[in-house]
């Protein structure tokens, strides 16, 4: 378990025991002091780095005050009030999309294992013709604020709601894992802090985004996040290729030469061992990455399906080219950061702070110290944008479906709703915080699995089939989605990286590290065998509504601001 929960946990279990014997309190302030006190040895701290790090914080901060003046309804904290433009929104789902696992995590595989961690990076791009083919103008003209809005137009509200309500819960809950083990890691290296410390310090800066700024703060912190993050990463490709001329060939030759595996890590092999897992790793890449709901969440923030399309338009090529540079920057940090004795750790003598420092570490070998705050900061950026989008989506789902629509019976008041969403903010930062600490240990990127299961099994075949196929019920979608979320879920903590890896047991009870292959059929499999054998009135009844739910998703007529195409 010490891999699993890294070392946080143990503190506070050691913590935990020491209540029990009466020696806590002295012990327990001990740790805190130890937590909030600046580290003894100073040598990494780069202050160009920390003041880069500071006038992003400012910034986003001013941001937030702005947009909290502005922030006066639900609309305005779960959509921006349906005003953000086609441009602008593109740069914000830019901004969702290329989170740490993006940047830090997708290098770090490169870094480790080669040319199978370009799965990470080439198959979700294909998620965006099915989101714009399939999903996008769709999406604009049935939903409102929330995933749950469009599927329970025609379908039973109570356990639509519930079920989709929880899966978001539970992809947020995991997906902020990642951005958190990422923003705890580049954050303690950078400062030289206590890596608790600067999880307390981000969760902080989130709640204050979400809690106050809205969707509105989310999406101008996004747009400058994408504008940096996109900048950065140039920077750092066109700095690695002048120093082979611009010839990937040397690029190439040098990751050779430096990496443990040689030859091998050009070859695809190293993480994805056999056809099986390679297939479902794809699928889950692909689907999840088309179906993700604080993604989605964007297309309620235009004024119309127009500028939806345009949306994915503009983020599928931002998003493209940022991925690009992701081959050169993994293969870059090979070829400069390994063997390279000043990123390396004097006592293990493997790369300082990880793998998941490769691309920090490589900035710093490209441009110094001003390089390396600047990436920093945008590393950072990346974090804080994604984490209040995940923030965004996870508050809704409480407030919006769980509180107002079955607690609440749909008769919440607005202000009633805004409270809710900010306590659900604090109470996801503060979890976020938690679950930061608990995964010190685990490479982000493979950490992605757990979300992208659950959007790739649950939301893409929910959405998929409930605006494509007529005769889709209630039945057979609660059936399907609790039964493929429940196996998607058990299967992975029965695999290999859990069961085998995390627990200690000496063989796997499921043998594939990823399940989507198998969640995802039996979700979309079990969808459509029980809707198919529901015969009941309810059933008819909605069968018989997917014409007019198919008109207002062609038309827009009945959604606010979805008539323009």
């Amino acid at each position: 378990m010490t891999k699993l929960v890294g070392s946080g946990m143990p503190r506070l279990v050691g913590a935990a025991l020491m209540l029990s014997t009466g020696a806590a309190y002295a012990d327990i302030g001990t740790s805190i002091h130890k937590m909030f006190s600046l580290p003894e040895d100073m040598s990494h701290l780069k202050p160009t780095a920390v003041v880069m790090f500071c006038v992003f914080v400012l910034i986003s901060l001013s941001i937030t005050w702005w947009a909290a003046k502005r922030t006066k309804s639900t609309a305005d904290f779960f959509t921006a009030g349906g005003n953000i433009g086609g441009f602008q929104n593109g740069l914000a789902i830019t901004g969702d999309w290329c989170s740490s696992a993006a940047l830090m995590g997708i290098a770090a595989l490169l870094y480790s294992y080669g040319f199978d961690g370009l799965i990470y990076s080439v198959v979700p791009f294909g998620a965006w013709p099915l989101m714009m083919f399939l999903l996008a103008e769709r999406l604009r003209n049935l939903g409102k604020y929330t995933v749950a809005d469009i599927v329970s137009l025609r379908f039973a509200r109570v356990p639509i709601r519930t079920l989709i309500a929880s899966s978001s819960l539970a992809f947020v809950v995991g997906y902020l894992i990642v951005q958190m083990v990422g923003a705890g890691t580049l954050i303690s290296n950078l400062f030289g802090l206590n890596y608790e410390m600067a999880q307390v310090m981000i969760g902080g800066l989130i709640v204050i985004y979400v809690a106050f700024g809205g969707m509105i703060a989310t999406t101008y912190v996004q747009i400058v996040k994408a504008v940096l993050l996109l900048s950065g990463a140039t920077f750092i490709v066109v700095a690695v290729m002048m120093r082979f001329g611009f010839s990937l060939h040397g690029l190439y030759q040098a990751a050779i030469d430096n990496h443990p595996t040689k030859e091998a890590v050009m070859q695809p092999g190293g993480l994805l061992p056999d056809p099986v897992n390679a297939i479902s790793c794809g699928l889950m890449l692909l689907l999840g990455g088309a179906a993700m709901p604080h993604v989605l969440m964007r297309f309620f923030t235009v004024p119309n399906a127009k500028e939806a399309r345009l949306s994915v338009a503009w983020a599928a090529s931002l998003i493209g080219y940022f991925y690009l540079l992701t081959f050169v920057i993994g293969y870059g940090a090979i070829a400069f950061v390994m063997k390279n004795p000043e990123f390396m750790d004097t006592q293990t003598g493997l790369i300082r702070g990880g793998a998941n420092m490769a691309a920090i570490h490589l900035a710093s070998a490209m441009g110094g110290d001003l390089l390396l705050g600047f990436i920093s900061a945008v590393a950072f950026a990346t974090i804080v944008a994604v984490v209040a989008g995940l923030t965004i989506a996870g508050a809704s789902a409480i407030s919006h479906d769980l509180y107002a629509n079955i607690f609440r019976h749909g008769k919440a008041t607005d202000a009633e709703v805004m409270r809710m969403s900010r306590i659900a903010a604090l109470s996801l930062g503060v979890l976020g915080m938690v679950l930061g600490i608990a995964f010190k240990d685990q490479n982000i990127a493979y950490l992605i699995v757990l979300p992208f299961t659950i959007s790739s099994t649950v939301f893409f075949p929910v959405l998929f089939l409930s605006m494509y196929w007529r005769r889709l019920t209630t039945t057979g979608v609660v059936a399907g989605g609790w039964l493929g979320l429940a196996s998607g879920v058990i299967m992975l903590i029965l695999g290999p990286t859990i069961w085998k890896d995390i627990l200690g047991h000496a063989a796997p009870l499921f043998p594939y590290k990823y399940p989507a292959l198998f969640s995802i059929a039996i979700s979309f499999g079990t969808m459509i065998i029980v809707s198919l054998l529901d015969k009941s009135d309810r059933a008819k009844e909605e069968i018989a509504a997917f014409a007019d739910q198919y008109v207002r998703s062609q038309t827009g007529l009945g959604a606010e601001g979805a008539v323009q195409h």
